[in-house]
């Protein structure tokens, strides 16, 4: 895509830092930023991916003094000429840096546009340029390890491997539609049938990982809810590892929600601290009650907090039933003082701790990982983690091969199985991008953020 324009964008964190980074990509990258670079080396004549002292100036002004690196295509992230220019960190010096990009002839970069035209540029495939954000926004190492593996292209190679086997049993149907005197051989109509179902059983092997694709990508939220006193604000503390919201023995000290993520097993877990429940006069108190109801509705799961030194009241009973159907732990807490609560038959699904030392906080990081992830997390299941995007298209793409199997199997008109196994054909290829619209690029990217 020789005949795109040069895009420029701050490519580091916005805010004062030591030091900050402005990428400018594209066939006129390194005249853009010659035009403001002044240094004893002609950039249009060093080698590639050399570094270069000099200094950015705009009207005749020096603007900082910098680190230039010149990098040329195709061995660059966009597989353009990428320059990019190292200043000094200050929120002022950053953007003039790039204003003087911009007044040299750049154009500033859209959301994601660095790695869409690594994408359009045949560096990345889609599935791997949607796996750049995910190793952006990775809050735990196990989210990291399954971005760097798709980045890698192990979800990409499978992906094609479908593909091409689709390919194949589409070529062979096209083909007998091309000659209809010939019947397919029920030898090789049976291959083409296991070929299909062998397809079908790995596409259900994939979207059974959707689910926990979509945890590690975005975290779980999990309400912490209870009656008042309860310790649901020491338990966001232990869980957590440091103090975060303030325990009181007054009741009613928490009077909104507080929200934090928390790394647990290798898992994002956002904490929800919410209001203890109760009945009350109090208008506020009353806001942050109705605000832990929409919390608890909300979450994915719920952590009820019990006084283990007290006895059931009527509302924690009703509380109970209420999240009875809910994906849920009861948490006995203050276990180190002496028991007076009977939990009767539902004690069995409960877990003791004691949230001012920290007994039994492990035991219950384990409960909250089980509770939510189905199975061992191996290296084999984090390769294939599919996004809500490709659990779209292999839903699609399954379904169309389902009917194709049936047309084959009913002797149906071929030409019916083919138009399915089009449809779950171009399906699969939407996950790589092999077969992608312009609106669909755009959603893809615009989740980036500017300057990559």
């Amino acid at each position: 895509m020789s005949d795109f324009d040069t895009i420029a964008a701050i490519a580091t964190p916005v805010g004062e830092a030591g030091l900050a980074v402005i990428r400018v990509s594209g066939r006129q990258a390194i005249e853009v930023v010659g035009a403001c670079f002044k240094t004893g080396t002609e950039l249009n004549t060093a080698d590639s991916h050399t570094l270069h002292y000099g200094h950015i100036e705009q009207d005749g002004k020096r603007v900082d003094e910098v680190m230039v690196a010149l990098m040329l295509a195709p061995k660059t992230f966009t597989r353009e000429d990428v320059v990019e220019i190292t200043c000094h960190g200050g929120m002022l010096t950053t953007r003039l840096v790039l204003e003087a990009t911009l007044a040299s002839g750049a154009r500033l970069a859209e959301p994601g546009e660095f790695t869409k035209r690594a994408f359009l540029n045949g560096r990345l495939d889609l599935a791997q340029a949607e796996a750049v954000a995910d190793l952006i926004h990775s809050r735990t190492e196990l989210a990291l390890d399954a971005a760097n593996e798709q980045l890698a292209g192990r979800l990409s190679r499978r992906i094609e491997e479908l593909r091409e086997d689709l390919l194949k049993t589409l070529a062979h149907v096209e083909a007998h539609i091309d000659f209809p005197d010939e019947d397919i051989a029920p030898d090789t109509m049976s291959q083409l049938i296991g070929r299909l179902e062998k397809g079908v059983a790995f596409m259900d092997e994939l979207l059974k990982t959707a689910r926990e694709g979509q945890i590690l990508r975005r975290g779980i939220r999990a309400a912490i809810v209870g009656r008042p006193n309860a310790g649901k604000s020491s338990l966001l503390n232990q869980l957590l590892g440091h103090e975060r919201a303030i325990v009181s023995t007054i009741a009613g000290t928490t009077r909104d929600t507080i929200e934090e993520t928390a790394n647990i097993r290798g898992l994002p877990v956002i904490f929800v601290d919410t209001a203890g429940l109760r009945e009350t006069g109090d208008e506020i108190e009353q806001e942050g009650i109705r605000r832990s109801h929409e919390a608890w509705r909300n979450a994915e799961l719920i952590l009820h907090v019990l006084d283990n030194s007290k006895a059931l009241t009527e509302e924690d009973e009703r509380y109970l039933n209420q999240f009875a159907d809910s994906p849920r732990l009861l948490v006995r807490n203050k276990i180190d003082l002496e028991a007076h609560l009977d939990l009767g038959d539902q004690a069995a699904e409960s877990l003791g701790a004691c949230c001012t030392n920290g007994q039994g906080i492990e035991e219950l990081k384990g409960a909250i990982k089980d509770k939510v992830w189905s199975g061992q997390i191996t290296s084999e299941n984090l390769q294939l983690m599919i996004n809500s995007r490709h659990q779209d298209a292999l839903r699609r793409a399954r379904e169309a091969t389902i009917k194709t199997i049936h047309a084959l199997k009913q002797d149906l008109t071929l030409e019916l199985a083919a138009m399915d196994l089009h449809i779950a054909v171009n399906a699969v290829g939407e996950i790589v991008g092999k077969t992608s619209t312009e609106d669909l690029l755009d959603k893809v990217f615009s989740q980036f953020c500017i300057g990559k």
